[in-house]
């Protein structure tokens, strides 16, 4: 059995993080660590505050679909004060992040599918939620809310095993959850860090999108649109070649690749 304290004092411990996670609230059950997390941050919260929950009751991904976060997964969310001009990066800094912890704590392979999935042998182990306030141009706050399924059985919930796995099954032993977080954290304040820098962060986001290149079906809205998933853009909206030559910007939405 892999010792896994989620405990605030666990996870600081030897963190090699400037600010992100060096606040950090622990909880055995949550409705939403968002939800929380933006409690905090309108009341003025230090950036890069996290607060972590053993287990989410009614945690939701994009759309307000339903995330399971189950105990023995990783249910995890982070304030930040970022400029408006960084915040579509926001879900490239956490996609990747998460990619990298899972590469280095693992050595799973990972991927990423547009827009916010991180996959693992093609199924789904990640989901990622970006919620922020933004007034006058400028922004209040930004909430980075990220699941991973780390420990979980995949038989105990069959509704989603067609399509989703866990870090645990692919192994066929435990992972460390508080390793993985502290990971975590470490590459997503790297990450955060060097949006300043330029395009490298959109460069990393782009060349490991499994997305590129295949012919897909998105779902955006009401809508349906079939083509091959040519490109992206600087701000994470897909560029979608259509079958009569048209190139169709999706700004959210959801891709099916086509057989």
């Amino acid at each position: 059995m892999v010792e896994d304290s989620l405990s605030a004092a666990a996870i600081t411990d030897g963190l090699a993080t400037r600010f992100i996670g060096q606040e950090i609230s622990c909880y055995p059950s949550l409705p939403s660590t968002n939800d929380v997390a933006k409690i905090r941050a309108r009341k003025g919260a230090k950036e890069g505050t996290v607060i972590v929950a053993e287990e989410q009751t009614a945690g939701r991904g994009r759309i307000k679909r339903r995330w399971l976060s189950p105990r023995g997964s990783i249910a995890l969310s982070m304030i930040l004060y970022p400029r408006l001009a960084y915040l579509p990066s926001l879900i490239m800094v956490a996609s990747l992040a998460v990619a990298g912890s899972i590469e280095q704590v693992t050595n799973l392979k990972a991927q990423l599918k547009w827009p916010n999935d991180v996959l693992v042998n093609g199924k789904k182990v990640c989901g990622i939620l970006v919620e922020s306030g933004v007034r006058g141009g400028k922004v209040d706050y930004a909430v980075i809310g990220i699941g991973v399924n780390v420990n979980i059985r995949l038989s105990e919930y069959p509704e989603i095993t067609p399509f989703a796995t866990s870090l645990s099954q692919e192994l066929g032993r435990e992972v460390s959850r508080r390793e993985m977080i502290q990971s975590l954290l470490v590459q997503a304040e790297k990450l955060y860090l060097a949006l300043p820098a330029g395009d490298s962060v959109f460069s990393q986001w782009r060349n490991r999108l499994v997305t590129l290149g295949k012919k897909v079906q998105v779902s955006s809205g009401e809508a349906t649109y079939e083509g091959t998933a040519e490109s992206v853009a600087a701000d994470g909206s897909l560029l979608l070649r259509q079958p009569d030559g048209s190139l169709l910007r999706i700004v959210a939405g959801d891709v099916t690749l086509r057989q």
